[in-house]
This record gives structure tokens, C-alpha cells and sequence, in this order.
């Protein structure tokens, strides 16, 4: 955001991010009820050591090679899929502000200034560069690009090779926009972000061209915060469309190719969604999790019982939804109905990003740097 219009906008987020729950609203988050348990959270490792996430938290990455994490202060480790076992950790000389990207031999991690640097799967450095601004999301890889979006809305296009610059892509934003950790999808070669005031595009991996643009929502209201309606969250793709939620706005699906909007419909989420086949599920600004029908958008279930409990963005494994909250708690829920099934709870600080799936598991790192591997049964 602009900082020096930032005081109000800042408070926000901070509630929002999980350290409050739900009391900038003037309403309590709500209490961990009883439930019927038909499912279990099984932990298959945990790893304990390293040091916390930041404020804004961090999220791990996983590739055939591993698991790789990061810590606020620098450090970038590398873990066994299967153990947990630290095989490897570097110190990249910075602050790290961005979640871990990892693919195609690289593993790269950026920083508070605008730092960004790539090494291959042995913890070699293999380049380091600057980028417009700081690194608040995971970089994608694909077909030769590193693709990293910066805290100035900005996005670059670099070689993984060299980590030289290829293009870039910026547009005209608000006076007042939302300081955010959403990042990048890439899909059959085209690059998809979401933007301030509700906007998404979709652009060109090899030349940073705009390929369409469209209006997830509009802003509204009469003042600045009130209007604020940026997409705060990564974009969901399959092969036929991709869909975005914004803050204070809508949900929206589009063709992937033309950006044609299937269909809209009014919900606010800074944590975002996810998609499994015919369904998208999501955590919306009251963290109660809706699943709806890709197709048309028409709700299926909602589950409240998470009230102001700053959940994170859903993940959906096999019959079940999972999300985080900011004490630290992973809730499942049946994702035919929506009812809650299990409950863990890691070591008490926020889950502020969703899980990764990690083989037929999936994988959390919580704000206070505990990595769990987990299984539900």
C-alpha cells in the first residue's frame, strides 16, 4: 500500500492476518464448540527449529526433491518429504518477506528490499538480483521464467538461468490499496493475478503482454477504506477457468482464454480459494468456509463455527476441507456438508496461509516457524 496513507488500512490487515481474530469487527472470535469427530489429524513429522515467519507469515514449498522452508531471518533449509530430517540450510543475507517458490531445479526466496535469490535443490546459490520492491508471495517457475510479483503491484518476468529481467508489468492502482501476500498462478503459459480495485489479468509468460483483463468487482462506497476492493489472494485455475475473490467485493469465475465472466456473485474473502474439481471452496472476511459450484457459483454449504477466527485459505484433500486459524488450530470439515470433523491444534501460534499438499498429506508451517506433516484419516 502507500504508506503514507497507510495508518487505518494497516490496522486492518494486521487483524485480518490472524493476530486479533475478529475484534477490529467489535465481536469476539467465536469459541472451539464440541463436535462430532469421524475423522483424525495424524501428525507423520514435525519440525521444530527453525526460527519464526514474521508478522506476515511464510509458506513452505514442496517438490519431488523435498520440502523447503524459510525463516524471517534469513534462513532457507531443505527437508526430507519423509522424515522431516534437515538435509541442508543456507542463510540468503537478507530478511526473507516472501514465501519459498521451488520447481524446475531452482528454490528461490525473496526479500523486504527487493531481493531475490535463486538456488538449485543442493542449497548452492546459483544468482541473486533486485527486483522494483519487496517480495511478499512465493516466485512461479515455468517454461525457462521466474515470475516474481512485488509489494508495488508490480510483476517481472526473469531468466531462471541468469535471473536477468525478460519484461515487466505494471499498471495504475489506487491512492489506497491493501498491502497483501497474493501472488502468481501460472497456466498454459499465461500468468494470472489479481489486482487492486478488483481487477485480473491475464498475462503472457514469455513477453509480459497483457492478454485480457477483466473487473472481478467494483469498488463502492464514499470513503477510501470503504472502497478498497482488491484481490488479495492467488487466482484458482484449471484448464477451462479461473476464478478470484476480493476483499470487500465479489467472487467471479472467467474463461481462461478470453476472460469472459461466467458468473459473479457478492462475497468478501483476504484469504482466498481453492479449487477440486467441480467445486470451489473459500474463507471468506468472517473466516466461515463456503463451498460453491464451480459452474454457477449457487452455495452448496456454508460452515460458521469458525466466526472471526481468521482462517485461512481452504485446502480440500480428498473427502475433506482444511483450514487454519490464528491460534494455531487445523479444522477439517466434510466437504459433502460442511460439518466439522476433527480438530488439532499445533503449537499456538496463527496458521496465516493454507496448507501444501505434501504426497497424500499436506503440509503447514505456523507463524511462530513449526513445519507439521500431516494426514487425515
Amino acid at each position: 500500500m502507500r504508506f503514507d496513507r497507510s495508518a487505518a488500512v494497516l490496522l486492518l490487515m494486521t487483524l485480518l492476518s490472524g493476530c486479533g481474530g475478529g475484534k477490529l469487527a467489535g465481536q469476539e472470535p467465536a469459541d472451539l464448540g464440541s463436535y462430532k469427530a469421524s475423522a483424525k489429524f495424524e501428525v507423520r513429522w514435525q519440525y521444530d527449529d527453525l526460527n519464526e515467519a514474521g508478522r506476515g507469515g511464510l509458506q513452505p514449498a514442496v517438490t519431488s526433491d523435498g520440502v523447503f522452508v524459510a525463516s524471517a531471518r534469513g534462513e532457507l533449509l531443505r527437508l526430507d518429504r519423509n522424515s522431516g530430517k534437515q538435509l541442508w540450510a543456507v542463510n540468503s543475507g537478507f530478511h526473507i518477506s516472501g514465501a519459498v517458490g521451488a520447481g524446475n531445479g531452482l528454490v528461490l526466496v525473496g526479500g523486504e528490499k527487493g531481493e531475490l535469490a535463486a538456488y538449485d535443490t543442493d542449497g548452492k546459490l546459483l544468482w541473486k538480483t533486485r527486483v522494483s520492491s519487496e517480495v511478499l508471495s512465493a516466485p512461479q517457475i515455468a517454461d525457462g521464467i521466474v515470475v516474481v510479483r512485488t509489494g508495488d503491484g508490480r510483476i517481472t518476468g526473469l531468466g531462471a538461468q541468469d535471473g536477468k529481467r525478460q519484461w515487466l508489468y505494471e499498471r495504475a492502482t489506487p491512492a489506497l490499496i491493501v498491502r497483501s501476500h497474493a501472488g502468481v498462478v501460472i497456466q498454459r503459459g499465461a500468468v494470472f493475478a489479481g489486482f487492486a480495485a478488483g481487477k485480473l489479468a491475464a498475462i503472457n509468460l514469455k513477453n509480459g503482454a497483457v492478454i485480457w483483463e477483466s473487473g472481478v468487482s467494483q469498488p463502492r462506497g464514499n470513503t477510501e477504506l470503504e472502497r478498497i476492493s482488491d484481490i488479495t489472494s492467488v487466482p484458482v485455475v484449471d484448464d477451462e477457468q479461473v476464478c478470484a475473490v476480493s476483499f470487500q467485493g465479489r467472487a467471479a469465475c472467467f474463461d481462461i482464454a478470453k476472460g469472459v465472466m461466467l458468473w459473479s456473485r457478492e462475497i468478501s474473502s483476504d484469504k482466498g480459494m481453492t479449487m477440486l474439481r467441480k467445486y470451489l471452496y473459500v474463507s471468506d472476511s468472517n473466516s466461515t468456509v463456503l463451498a460453491l459450484d464451480k459452474a454457477s457459483g449457487s452455495s452448496l454449504w456454508k460452515n460458521d463455527q469458525l466466526f472471526m477466527r481468521s482462517t485461512s485459505a481452504p485446502y480440500a484433500l480428498d473427502n475433506h476441507v482444511i483450514v487454519g486459524d490464528y491460534k494455531g488450530y487445523l479444522h477439517a470439515l466434510n466437504r459433502e456438508d460442511g460439518s466439522l470433523v476433527a480438530r488439532m491444534k499445533t503449537d499456538g501460534s496463527p496458521i496465516l496461509f493454507g496448507p501444501v499438499a505434501l504426497g497424500d498429506g499436506f503440509l503447514v508451517q505456523t507463524r511462530d516457524g513449526g513445519v507439521y506433516s500431516i494426514a487425515i484419516k
